[in-house]
């Protein structure tokens, strides 16, 4: 059983080509194939650099298909991605503080051609990718009136996704996590994702609250309290642990172990700006994690 469990059990980064990370991960600082030593260490890893796509309303970015290649051709048949969906998809509006088109509405949002276009430009990773992510920014009444409109805009996209590609739904509007959310998620076989940071209560807090409403694997991203103050106090050195959350690292791994209990694929994707050193917080909640396992089969 504790086997199983584990083999459930995916722990990596958000994003990887971090040359701090010199002696914790990598061989060398520059020179190298870092997604190919990454994944000689870890079993997964999240890419996010696909998700600043939208400069105006007529300006989009997509993927570039070789660089996808080249990524799936770095790794082992046995590592997995989950991958963010550009933000010119999941964004109503253009940014406020963008330079130009401030708050413009977006045309291209939940965008079934563009979705499209970019599963096409991502396809060499797709047998290797655990979810695909929607990843929605705080929405205000002049984006989203609440959680009932938003739930007909997923439903209407899910409707026409094409089908084996595992998706999964980040929202950072706390008061949308309700049963009609999760039921638009359980018809269409969608994933939530639970984001610790960005206007969101705790990551555990929020699954012992909703766990009877999950629909397949469990994700969690633990993300930045302030970002600007941790870029400050790493100078941007991701090589240390500048700002320890014992106690919410001990809290997700006891959601991460009663998910695996019930059987769920669990995949955890860490940011340095939660601890300031993703590669050292992974190792902090796999040995929470491994702790939690032993308490349940002491022999």
């Amino acid at each position: 059983m504790m086997g199983v469990m584990r083999d459930n059990l995916l722990i990596g980064a958000c994003s990887w080509k971090f040359p701090s990370w010199h002696g914790l991960v990598y061989s060398q600082p520059e020179g190298i194939d870092y997604l190919a030593e990454y994944s000689r260490r870890y079993p997964t890893v999240e890419i996010d650099q696909w998700f600043w796509s939208l400069f105006g309303p007529e300006s989009v970015t997509l993927p570039d298909l070789k660089v996808a290649a080249e990524y799936a051709g770095s790794v082992p048949d046995s590592f997995r991605f989950t991958i963010k969906v550009p933000n010119s998809i999941t964004l109503t509006h253009v940014y406020a503080k963008a330079t130009r088109h401030a708050n413009e509405p977006n045309r291209h949002f939940l965008s079934e051609d563009l979705f499209a276009r970019f599963l096409e430009r991502i396809e060499p990773l797709l047998p290797q990718t655990e979810a695909v992510i929607l990843q929605f920014e705080y929405l205000n009444k002049s984006k989203m009136q609440g959680v009932e409109e938003f739930c007909l805009h997923l439903d209407r996209f899910f409707s026409a996704a094409p089908g084996g590609v595992r998706y999964a739904v980040e929202t950072r509007n706390p008061n949308f996590l309700t049963a009609a959310y999760f039921a638009v998620l359980r018809e269409h076989g969608v994933a939530h994702c639970f984001c610790d940071g960005y206007f969101m209560p705790p990551a555990p807090e929020v699954y012992w609250r909703v766990r009877e409403l999950l629909t397949g694997p469990v994700l969690f991203r633990l993300q930045a309290r302030n970002r600007a103050d941790m870029d400050r106090i790493t100078g941007k050195q991701w090589n240390r642990i500048v700002e320890p959350m014992d106690d919410r690292v001990a809290e997700v791994a006891g959601a991460v172990v009663d998910a695996l209990s019930a059987g769920k694929r669990t995949i955890v994707s860490i940011n340095n700006h939660f601890e300031g050193s993703a590669p050292l917080t992974i190792e902090r909640l796999h040995d929470a994690i491994g702790d939690r396992l032993r308490a349940l089969s002491p022999n």
